[in-house]
């Protein structure tokens, strides 16, 4: 019998439109002949199955089961498409061990850890990963403006702790325009990291370890017509421009991609992910990670794959067969 495949999209952040996205062209990709493929967009405590035949139906959050044509309808794996909570806070991972459904992303420790910026950069730098300085803020607390100035200077960015898609982080070049900033990335959720400023190129790497068989791609190099790789910059046509292969050295390309897959097995993460630096002076500084990255026809993953020569198919089967191999070890 073919595996039930159920994408699972939307969420309850900024990014539903972006993971919408995302599970489009997963379901696009996916072949009738090997899976019985559904969609379930998720919107606070409406969990909905997309149907073009039968409208939507309700999913049951008892045991993520739907009734089709009187008949109930289990799934064998979760394609998890959702950027942001909870699909990639670790939510929906803890909900899926639970009921027993396995999925294609990293666990709900993993998930966790790597969604919370501040403290992701600090587990990867006892294991010797430079990033940028950083300081956290949580809503409520008193910023001390001249320790924000004396510990990363200006400019600095201001970024929501637990976001993604680059969705409410300003570049602030001086003091005035901090406390907006501060709002602004607030707006996103309870905790803020303020970063110092790198300069240098924007480099992204995609990859997937699975078995003894690890994919990694070529890399990304990222130049945004703005003054950073913002959410209109990621989703507006010409508003960036990516590269892949990035136009770096082949020794830098490899120490990036040495790099990104020692943060990968030392994080514990499964399925595909994407990791963002900043190479600046031939030194790689971590950005962050991202375990449900983007797989709309904008996205970088897709470019990447295709770059590396293989089938977004072939890639989406590699880490469905992989997770229903986790299940059965």
């Amino acid at each position: 019998m073919k595996p039930n495949v159920a994408i699972v999209a939307g969420g309850d952040s900024s990014e539903f439109i972006i993971s919408v996205g995302s599970a489009e062209q997963v379901a696009n990709q996916l072949s009738m002949d090997k899976y019985n493929v559904y969609t379930i967009l998720l919107k606070g405590e409406d969990w909905i199955l997309k149907s073009d035949k039968y409208g939507d139906i309700p999913v049951n959050k008892d045991n993520f089961s739907c009734t089709l044509q009187g008949k109930l309808l289990f799934f064998d794996v979760v394609f998890i498409a959702i950027h942001g909570t909870p699909g990639e806070d670790g939510k929906l991972q803890s909900y899926l061990d639970l009921i027993g459904i396995p999925y294609t992303s990293s666990g709900a420790s993993v998930s966790a850890l790597t969604f919370n910026k501040y403290a992701c950069k600090n587990y990867l730098k006892e294991i010797g990963i430079y990033s940028a300085k950083a300081m956290l803020i949580r809503k409520g607390d008193r910023v001390d403006e001249e320790k924000v100035i004396r510990t990363l200077g200006f400019p600095c960015f201001v970024k929501p702790n637990n976001s993604g898609s680059s969705v409410g982080i300003s570049k602030v070049s001086g003091q005035d325009e901090l406390k907006t900033a501060i709002k602004k990335a607030l707006g996103e959720g309870d905790e803020v990291i303020i970063e110092e400023f790198i300069k240098g190129i924007e480099i992204s790497c995609g990859l997937v370890k699975i078995h003894n068989r690890e994919l990694i791609f070529p890399l990304t190099e990222i130049i945004s017509q703005k003054e950073f790789f913002d959410y209109e910059a990621k989703y507006t046509d010409g508003m960036a421009n990516e590269i892949t292969p990035a136009r770096i050295s082949e020794h830098t390309t490899r120490s990036c991609q040495e790099l990104s897959s020692k943060i990968y097995s030392a994080l514990g993460c499964n399925g595909i992910v994407r990791i963002d630096y900043i190479l600046s002076e031939n030194k790689l500084c971590f950005l962050e990670i991202n375990t449900v990255p983007g797989m709309s026809p904008e996205s970088i993953i897709p470019k990447q794959a295709r770059a590396y020569g293989i089938d977004l198919s072939d890639l989406y089967d590699l880490v469905i067969e992989d997770a229903l191999f986790r299940k059965k070890k």
